[in-house]
């Protein structure tokens, strides 16, 4: 979708993207097979559009990216993230609610 508001990262950029960001940033870890990432991919970006300018909102897929998904334990998915300053604040796995997901955001800020 030409349309996507999500920034896409990769092992690669991970760092840079997420951990040196100097805004909060919401990670959606998903896959292209997975049935829930497909219910809840919507509504991340959703909020990647509200959100824009106070919150980086990155998909990492899963199955192109293994190290950073290992190296934060990500066993199911989709599997949101929430770092703040480098540091893990707070996950949610599973499909939930978009008003679940703006109370996580609203955390980091």
């Amino acid at each position: 979708m030409a349309d996507e508001a999500a920034v896409k990262v990769t092992d690669e950029d991970f760092e840079n993207e997420v951990i040196k960001s100097d805004m909060p940033v919401l990670v959606d870890f998903w896959a292209s097979w997975c049935g829930p990432c497909k219910m809840i991919g919507p509504v991340v970006e959703e909020l990647a559009k509200e959100y824009a300018g106070r919150i980086k909102i990155t998909k990492m897929n899963v199955d192109e990216n293994m190290e950073t998904p290992n190296n934060y334990s990500v066993r199911s998915i989709p599997t949101l993230i929430l770092f703040k300053e480098g540091n893990e604040m707070d996950r949610m796995v599973g499909v939930v609610p978009k008003s679940t997901l703006e109370e996580m955001i609203k955390k980091a800020f």
